[in-house]
């Protein structure tokens, strides 16, 4: 049983043709090369939205949509490239999964990443705003000379619909 939602793939042939536009709009603005696995794995990520899915998860979504064609590795080192381009972001997740979202104005820049809490229970993953700790790194820092980096990571608890 897969944890989390997985976006729905009743999208139009119009929706996909606006998303792939947008897709490629956003690869030229950030000097990407416009390849058609970056196409097709930013499409899926557009179509998302706020939803951050698994490198799995987009296997599924770009093989139903182009074929089955698409290969692992391929979408692997997309997932990858565009990563280190600031395109996208991941949050590391429980049980060893990767999960990824389009980066923010904000991240793409390298100032305040937003944080990522997952529930325990359904896995369902939100984002947190960049001072949701508030000033426990200073603390840590203070108390263990460890300077924290929580961008990367899911504060793990449990989501409003699975705490009441």
């Amino acid at each position: 049983a897969r944890r989390g939602r997985l976006v729905g793939m009743a999208a139009s042939a119009v929706d996909d043709s606006a998303l792939q536009a947008r897709a490629v709009a956003l690869l030229r603005a950030v000097g990407q090369r416009v390849t058609r696995p970056r196409i097709a794995v930013l499409s899926r990520v557009l179509a998302a939205g706020s939803e951050h899915l698994s490198a799995d998860e987009l296997l599924e979504q770009v093989s139903a949509s182009d074929g089955g064609v698409a290969h692992r590795a391929t979408v692997y080192r997309t997932l990858e490239g565009l990563t280190t381009a600031g395109v996208l972001c991941h949050v590391h997740l429980d049980r060893g999964l990767t999960a990824y979202h389009l980066a923010d104005e904000m991240e793409r820049q390298g100032t305040s990443p937003h944080l990522h809490a997952q529930c325990s229970r359904c896995g369902r993953v939100v984002d947190l705003p960049p001072d949701a700790i508030g000033d426990t790194d200073v603390r840590i820092r203070r108390a263990t000379g460890f300077t924290l980096d929580a961008s990367p990571v899911a504060i793990s608890g449990l989501c409003e619909a699975c705490s009441g």
